[in-house]
């Protein structure tokens, strides 16, 4: 069995959708299980699917309105470089009326359901291949995966939804009782599951570099710091991910294949921009390609 699994990432996740583009289109892999985080889990759906070009022409244009009703930030341009501000009406009137978060996400989830229809739903459901998304139960303090085998089309769009919902930033989710958030906050990787669902072979799509290349500038204010708090915490997550990934992969003869991204794409994974997207998702496939390449060789010694 054969599983693509893809990581959490934000606006990253264009990148990760040129390397799926490739696997999936020239390389014809065939995958038995889609498992995907936050970002991740936006796209396994359409790639189960094969509608590429459907999700390219979703990530290369969505923007800050495409996810938030209530967006808790605003983009400062200076120098080139982009930086996020707290916007002070914004969230002062979400605190004002009771929501626990500094802003909603709404807007995602219709989004979600534009672009997943009920006819794809039932086409992808009655497919061999299996959809899982990734989500964090903070009442239970514990890690779920929602398999679209599992529920009907609202369920699983709401699952998708709340996978991608980074919460302080965005809406918090409540249902059967419990509290749900990103799935990143538990799980930015899921290889272990994808083995666990009896996946041999791997191909994890990291929205990272494999080694640090980053050294995040001086927070500016609180919403700054918050992200840099974040972005600390699910790198570290990553890693014990990845860790353990390896260690189930070695026990179980598992083969993982790691797409990470070579370069550092950007620092903030919550600013949505339609030209820095699009070449993200050229420069995944350019990737994937360059990659696949290098292996070819040694594949072909074996």
């Amino acid at each position: 069995m054969r599983a693509l699994v893809i990581s959490g990432g934000g606006s990253k996740g264009a990148f990760a959708g040129g390397v799926a583009q490739f696997l999936i289109q020239e390389e014809h892999y065939k995958y038995d299980i889609f498992l995907g985080t936050s970002t991740g889990s936006l796209m396994v759906s359409h790639l189960g699917l094969n509608r590429i070009d459907k999700i390219k022409e979703i990530y290369t244009n969505v923007n800050q309105k495409s996810i938030f009703d209530s967006c808790p930030f605003v983009i400062k341009r200076k120098k080139g470089v982009e930086t996020i501000g707290i916007n002070h009406y914004t969230v002062l009137q979400n605190i004002f009326k009771g929501h626990k978060t500094f802003g909603t996400s709404l807007n995602l989830k219709k989004l979600i359901k534009r672009t997943l229809t009920k006819e794809e739903f039932v086409m992808l459901k009655g497919c061999h291949a299996d959809v899982v998304v990734t989500v964090s139960n903070l009442s239970l303090n514990q890690v779920e995966y929602k398999s679209i085998k599992d529920f009907d089309y609202d369920e699983f769009c709401e699952w998708i939804w709340i996978s991608c919902n980074y919460t302080p930033f965005m809406s918090l989710a409540y249902k059967n009782g419990c509290e749900y958030a990103d799935g990143g906050l538990g799980a930015m990787v899921p290889i272990e599951e994808a083995i666990k669902r009896g996946a041999t072979t791997v191909d994890a799509i990291i929205l990272q570099t494999e080694v640090t290349q980053l050294n995040r500038m001086p927070s500016l204010n609180a919403f700054s710091l918050l992200t840099n708090m974040f972005s600390f915490m699910l790198d570290r997550i990553e890693s014990q991910n990845i860790r353990i990934g390896k260690f189930v992969a070695s026990n179980q003869d598992a083969i993982i294949n790691f797409y990470y991204t070579p370069t550092v794409l950007t620092t903030n994974s919550l600013i949505f921009d339609k030209t820095k997207m699009t070449k993200w998702w050229e420069r995944g496939y350019d990737y994937a390609k360059y990659k696949n390449q290098e292996l070819s060789p040694i594949e072909s010694q074996e």
